[in-house]
């Protein structure tokens, strides 16, 4: 939403000529370095009057087209000192307060191309977390906080991590799977390398947040247990490990109250069960009120002050709002700020190291790349092949698919594909979120330059008979399927669309030598897998997605990544979300705050609902395993061009660690992500194992290590709903350890005091 609303704010070279990083600095006992970021906080506040205080906590609304406005009327002047981008709160230049510059930034910085900027488009998040490595999420991200400080940004509204409950889900690409300790833990390394960078980092969408199409209006239903123990404690890993500057309240309700508002996940867990300081930023229109939002939790609302401009104001001058709990929401903006460095260090625009954002960005695709199926080891291809290779379908020809919606990373020199016009009936947001976008980099010229003697040849794949006639020609075919995702709305199914399932099939059924490569934000249904001889997961790649894809195809990379989420066979296999209740549509509604009094083509059906999710706590691999459901292809599941040994299982329970011995038993060197999991005692009453922990271990064909990894406490302990406390169960802990959730060779025992 904000990609598409604040990418079309008027940006103006020569403001922002005047104010690089908004009004110049002001002396003030505030302004000392030397003192912590609270009392640098304190010290602001103190210096604050009421309206200043006000400003500090909301946007300055939307302004739209040429003359800026939905409404016709020309925009303040001081929107003319905005950068362009997500969002924008003028500073005070009596106190030194820099403008805060805020931009949409999880997969790189958006709406760079229509600011006349260049942005890095990496990976989608998915990819990111499929690489299991912490050390790649912070240099991933703060690649990503450096453009935006190199663009005049200071707080970046990327840092999604909602657990992938539902596979159908939109924006599943931008998150970071459906483990807690997986995502929470990535979280963390992400949002630390925003913030090296002097750029206040966010996580979001804080939470429950499953589902795109009835994202405003859905009401979360699930026991606090299940809650705390799946999306809470992701959460709760990325911001004690993480710390990041703020944090994003999301669009549903949870347990009938506006996450926004929301008393229990605001105030009484973030704040202070988990003791954090930072600022809580509404979601672009989902602030409601003004008294209930500021009292239960909400610091700052965005992108407008609909109801923490004037009202918020005269709320506290009634005593409705305590003039403490408003100097409470402007020292954590200001705290934030100060931790960041953004009063010491102001953003000086400049050209973004290009070169730089491609070594990340190809490192980060390649090190995301799941290889799924390699029967009879077709994969890696010989560089020194001849003979014809038929590439098929895709766009490969053009370029390399992304995801749509607010982590859309305007694609340098333009799109590579030419967009299918609109389907009959669509809105404007369906047309902006749903457009697919293609980065220049072409598998094809990547493939051709790779297999110098061979002869490459591309077919578009729409005439599927024509298709299968060139792979029948061919020693190899190579299939590029895609899948287009985007906020904004989900997948009816999992099946890939455009009859690219008849596509893969039929060239299957002409050359058995065939290779499909998986280009999607999301799991994928295979029917056509037991036909095909090799099937790789690219995810959304990326600016150098083609040239990622064809280092892994001809083994100058060996793939390491592995599944941060089940693929399922079928839907009939996840776990049904219950409609408790749906009270009878209200028909076409403005969009709350978000577009009051906008035109129609901005209006939607609303429904409000009642949402219950049965799986509670058992999102993802674990309701396959407590069902006994197989799937497709289970969570941390990925192979290799070399093989691993798993021997040596100890247990030590005093030090909470799992120690053993992993060799490459392969002709190649590779790296193996190593997992370990637990199940609990018998007492806790669960049919299904816990990721505890794991290591990447890279080694040379031959080579043994000894692997140590450390468990995570709190995937040893159950939430205590009545206690409101984590406890460790009694009982006889069962530890294994392997390469998936479902391949550990591995297992032994330990007691816990």
């Amino acid at each position: 939403m904000r990609w598409f609303c604040a990418g079309i704010l008027l940006f103006s070279s020569f403001a922002m000529a005047q104010f690089p990083g908004g009004p110049p600095p002001a002396k003030g006992p505030w302004s000392n370095p030397k003192l912590p970021p609270e009392e640098r906080a304190r010290l602001l506040v103190q210096a604050m009057t009421l309206d200043e205080k006000i400003q500090m906590v909301h946007g300055i609304g939307w302004f739209f087209g040429p003359d800026m406005s939905f409404t016709g009327q020309a925009p303040p002047p001081i929107v003319y000192r905005s950068n362009g981008g997500g969002g924008f709160i003028p500073g005070i230049p009596r106190l030194g307060v820099p403008d805060l510059q805020l931009n949409d930034a999880m997969v790189g910085s958006g709406g760079g191309a229509r600011m006349g900027r260049y942005s890095t488009a990496m990976p989608s998040a998915l990819a990111l977390a499929s690489s299991w490595d912490p050390d790649l999420a912070r240099e991933y991200a703060a690649l990503i906080g450096k453009e935006l400080r190199d663009q005049g940004f200071n707080i970046t509204l990327g840092g999604g991590m909602n657990l992938t409950r539902e596979p159908r889900n939109g924006r599943n690409f931008e998150y970071l799977g459906e483990d807690p300790l997986l995502a929470g833990r990535m979280a963390a390394h992400y949002v630390q390398g925003k913030q090296s960078q002097g750029i206040v980092g966010i996580l979001k969408h804080y939470a429950l947040n499953h589902q795109e199409s009835g994202r405003y209006f859905v009401n979360v239903r699930m026991p606090r247990k299940g809650a705390r123990e799946s999306e809470l404690l992701a959460f709760e890993i990325a911001v004690k490990e993480g710390q990041p500057g703020s944090v994003m309240c999301a669009y549903n309700l949870y347990e009938g109250d506006y996450a926004c508002e929301n008393a229990y996940l605001l105030n009484e867990v973030l704040k202070k069960e988990w003791g954090w300081q930072g600022f809580v930023m509404s979601d672009w229109g989902a602030t409601h009120s003004t008294v209930k939002a500021a009292v239960n939790g909400l610091d700052m609302e965005m992108p407008g002050d609909t109801f923490f401009g004037e009202a918020l104001k005269a709320a506290v001058e009634k005593g409705e709002v305590p003039a403490a709990r408003l100097d409470d929401m402007v020292q954590r903006i200001a705290w934030a700020l100060f931790r960041a460095g953004v009063f010491d260090r102001r953003p000086q625009r400049q050209v973004p190291d290009i070169f730089r954002g491609f070594e990340v960005a190809q490192k980060a695709a390649e090190a995301g790349i799941v290889l799924l199926k390699n029967d009879r080891a077709i994969l890696p291809l010989d560089p020194q092949m001849k003979g014809a290779i038929a590439v098929i379908g895709g766009h490969a020809d053009a370029g390399v698919l992304s995801g749509g919606g607010s982590a859309q990373v305007d694609p340098a020199g333009g799109n590579a594909v030419t967009p299918p016009p609109p389907k009959p009936g669509s809105t404007l947001l369906d047309m902006i979120f749903g457009t697919p976008v293609y980065h220049r980099s072409a598998p094809l010229k990547a493939i051709q330059a790779m297999a110098a003697n061979a002869k490459v040849s591309f077919h578009d794949g729409k005439d599927i008979a024509g298709a299968a006639s060139l792979a029948k020609s061919a020693a190899l075919a190579i299939v590029f399927a895609v899948q287009h995702t985007s906020e904004g709305k989900d997948l009816a199914s999992l099946a890939l669309p455009d009859r690219q399932e008849d596509l893969i099939a039929a060239v299957a059924a002409a050359n058995p030598r065939t290779v499909v490569v998986l280009e999607s934000g999301t799991a994928v249904k295979m029917p056509w897998l037991g036909r095909v001889a090799a099937v790789v997961e690219a995810w959304y790649p990326g600016i150098r997605g083609g040239e990622a894809i064809a280092n892994v195809l001809f083994g100058r990379v060996n793939p390491s990544g592995k599944l941060a989420i089940t693929f399922p066979k079928s839907e009939d296999d996840l776990a049904q979300p219950r409609l408790v209740e749906q009270p009878p549509a209200r028909g076409p509604q403005d969009m709350g705050p978000m577009f009051p009094g906008g035109p129609a083509m901005l209006r939607v059906n609303t429904r409000q609902f009642d949402l219950e999710y049965p799986e509670g706590a058992r999102a993802g691999y674990k309701w396959f395993q407590s069902m006994k459901r197989e799937p497709l292809f289970p969570f941390g599941y990925g192979l290799s061009y070399t093989s691993f040994a798993y021997s040596d299982l100890r247990v030590d329970a005093a030090r909470r660690e799992v120690t053993f011995t992993l060799r490459n038993t392969g002709q190649r060197e590779g790296a193996e992500v190593a997992q370990v999991y637990v199940q609990l005692p018998a007492s806790a009453g669960e049919e299904f194992r816990r990721l505890a922990g794991w290591q990447k271990v890279t080694l040379k064909p031959g080579e043994s290590r000894t692997v140590t990894v450390a468990l995570h406490p709190l995937t040893l302990a159950v939430f205590d709903e009545k206690a409101n406390r984590w406890d460790t169960p009694r009982g006889t802990f069962r530890v294994f350890a392997g390469g998936s959730s479902a391949d550990t060779p591995l297992s032994g025992e330990m007691t816990l005091p």
